[in-house]
């Protein structure tokens, strides 16, 4: 008799588990073979990917009431794409778009350091020239020719004419340079024209050149506030790799003076990327934004544009009246608005300035100009400032005893307490307080409170001041001088009294910038609160909606005057403007200004320097004024006034975006 056999269950398990494989097997198989065929060809034929960059907008910059002065808008930049050109044919696709391009006068990327015509020197920096010549492999006396003949050969541009080769060496380098590959296009020429792009999208014969929209940077009043604003510009080979790590690629611009290069970081977007997957044939088949970019931030001005425009008018417009009664000496200036509560800058004007838009295309002409049209007289000149340093001078001596509001000072016009010694005063004032020593601008009486005080306190109290100190604004700015035993020691000169008293009026080497003289006065204006001189308001998000950087007012330090000294010195500015050397301008002024006069003594003629605040009982902004050669102080008054009908009698409203359909008038 048979026994039945006994399934054994585990076997039962492993047939049906290989069953389930092999079905799932097989639907893979299917799913490849048939349904995925096409998919896994390609990706079979894929050489790989590659990553490019999306540009992002740079921050936009605008002033105190959002009136647009630096904004973006779209361009048609050039673009070789190593994909899709053949490097056999660069060398012949460069001679093409070259030739196109100066048919219709336009230029390209070009960043070799030697002349475009022979002879050939090195032009640039030097440190652009090391590049070049280590690049080559040259030794370090090599010559531009040396480097031209060795180009030649590395861009194998035998049996071409001089000036080809030259031309097309420009570019190659520009590309070696910018370290041309797959992954990073190289822009051959930037905001060419609608006809140029036209040319080249409708080409058959330039095979990777493509013409990419990118945001440029536009200023829309290219002759406002320019030394205040700066430009941008490439990156050049001395700073790429510390620019290389904080993400920036080879074309990139970067702010390279004033605001522009301040407020960097915050005007720097995040740029996104693009992934592209290539064929066999390195063909695009594919792509995807793998990261989108991210504009960069608004920075907000303090500078009200409107009176930024009124000075910079009103300041030419004075400096040509004056160079007709000083035979021409009074030829350039500068002026300077704060806020007394704050210290924002609410307008620095220079003269002889320039526009935005000649700034690249007449820069040598401009360079070259011995009137200096690209000098930030208000941040980097520094003057005598004449008798305006009075106020502080009376200000330290009242602080500290040395004279009182009441005491009064016999001024018999020649100074005779030094025998070797005895300087004049302008007039014979006789018996007179300080009140109306600053109103009349009396030389013997801050002779005698400068000797009183002694050069040692005088100057720790000015620095106090914002005097021979930085004012802390964020762009460029001296320092200035403060005459005293430690500058006349660099010189290799030694200090005498007689150097205290010229000066404890605004003489000897006393030096300082508009613009610290406008801190200066808004820090007596306000009761002895220095201020940081500042320019950027806040910074939004481009969209405004968010607020990067707050509004604040930092204060650097307050200098210890006493009420009742405080109070005299403005009494005595005040006096200035009503019954003083200032009067002929403010007399009848509609609201009280405290001022002073200064005509500052320097080679080839005086000049006219002019400080002022207003209101006088609640002040919200002080004025300084430089005209070099301007001769008499008084004459630069005419300016403040101007600047003070704009601010207190012209209303300022938010600037509202008109829409995209409206009509701008």
């Amino acid at each position: 008799m048979n026994r039945k056999q006994k399934i054994n269950p585990r076997h039962v398990v492993l047939a049906i588990l290989l069953v389930v494989v092999m079905l799932v097997f097989s639907a893979r198989l299917v799913q490849y073979q048939v349904i995925d065929a096409k998919r896994i060809l390609d990706q079979a034929d894929t050489t790989g990917v590659r990553v490019a960059t999306i540009k992002a907008a740079r921050g936009e910059i605008l002033d105190r009431y959002g009136r647009p002065i630096a904004v973006n808008r779209e361009a048609y930049n050039i673009v070789f794409n190593s994909a899709y050109l053949p490097k056999d044919r660069i060398n012949a696709t460069i001679n093409v778009l070259v030739q196109l391009l100066q048919s219709h006068g336009l230029e390209w990327v070009d960043t070799l350091p030697i002349t475009k015509t022979t002879p050939f020197e090195y032009s640039g920096s030097q440190s652009q020239v090391d590049a070049l010549i280590s690049r080559l492999n040259l030794a370090h006396y090599a010559t531009a020719q040396n480097c031209f003949d060795q180009m030649v050969k590395r861009y194998y541009l035998e049996g071409l004419d001089t000036q080809l080769q030259r031309t097309i060496m420009g570019v190659r380098y520009s590309m070696e340079q910018m370290d041309f590959s797959v992954s990073n296009p190289y822009t051959f020429a930037e905001d060419v024209t609608y006809e140029v792009m036209q040319v080249i999208k409708e080409s058959s014969n330039l095979p990777g050149v493509d013409v990419e929209i990118v945001p440029v940077r536009e200023y829309v009043d290219t002759d406002i506030a320019p030394h205040i604003i700066g430009s941008i510009g490439p990156i050049y080979a001395e700073d790429w790799q510390e620019l290389k790590s904080k993400g920036y690629t080879y074309n990139d611009k970067v702010g390279k003076s004033g605001i522009e290069k301040a407020a960097e970081s915050y005007l720097k977007g995040i740029d996104g990327k693009i992934t592209y997957t290539l064929d066999g044939n390195g063909k695009i088949i594919d792509s995807k934004i793998t990261q989108q970019p991210v504009p960069g931030n608004t920075v907000i001005l303090t500078i009200d544009k409107k009176l930024q425009s009124v000075a910079q008018t009103e300041l030419a417009n004075l400096v040509n009246s004056l160079k007709a009664t000083t035979n021409g000496r009074a030829n350039a200036g500068s002026v300077v608005v704060v806020d007394v509560k704050t210290g924002d800058i609410l307008a620095s004007a220079n003269y002889p300035s320039y526009d935005m838009n000649d700034y690249k295309t007449r820069y040598n002409e401009l360079i070259s100009n011995p009137a200096k049209p690209l000098f930030d007289r208000a941040f980097n000149g520094i003057y005598p400032p004449g008798s305006v340093f009075k106020p502080a001078v009376a200000l330290v001596g009242l602080q500290l005893s040395k004279i009182s509001p009441t005491e009064r000072i016999n001024c018999t016009r020649k100074y005779t307490r030094f025998e070797d010694y005895q300087p004049n005063c302008m007039g014979r004032h006789g018996n007179i307080n300080v009140v109306t020593a600053l109103s009349k601008s009396c030389n013997f009486f801050f002779y005698e409170t400068g000797y009183r005080i002694g050069i040692a306190e005088l100057n720790n109290y000015c620095r106090q001041l914002g005097l021979g100190v930085t004012t802390g604004v964020e762009v460029a700015e001296s320092a200035g001088i403060l005459a005293g035993p430690e500058f006349s020691k660099s010189r290799g000169l030694t200090w005498t009294l007689g150097n205290t008293i010229q000066a404890a009026i605004g003489q000897s080497d006393n030096a300082f910038t508009p613009l610290q003289l406008a801190m200066y006065t808004a820090t007596i204006a306000n009761g002895g609160t220095r201020n940081r001189a500042k320019l950027i308001s806040e910074v939004r998000s481009y969209s405004l909606a968010n607020v990067v950087k707050p509004k604040e007012t930092e204060v650097l330090n307050r200098v210890e005057f006493s009420p009742e000294a405080i109070n005299t010195v403005k009494e005595g500015m005040l006096s200035v403007t009503e019954d003083g050397t200032g009067s002929a301008i403010f007399k009848n002024y509609p609201i009280k200004v405290g001022g002073k006069t200064g005509t500052a003594e320097a080679p080839g003629g005086d000049h006219s320097v002019f400080i002022a605040f207003a209101p006088f009982d609640d002040p919200e902004i002080a004025v300084s004024v430089v005209i070099e050669h301007g001769e008499k102080g008084s004459l630069s008054g005419t300016l403040v006034r101007k600047i003070f009908d704009a601010y207190f009698f012209t209303q300022n409203e938010q600037y509202t975006e008109p829409d995209a359909n409206s009509l701008l008038r």
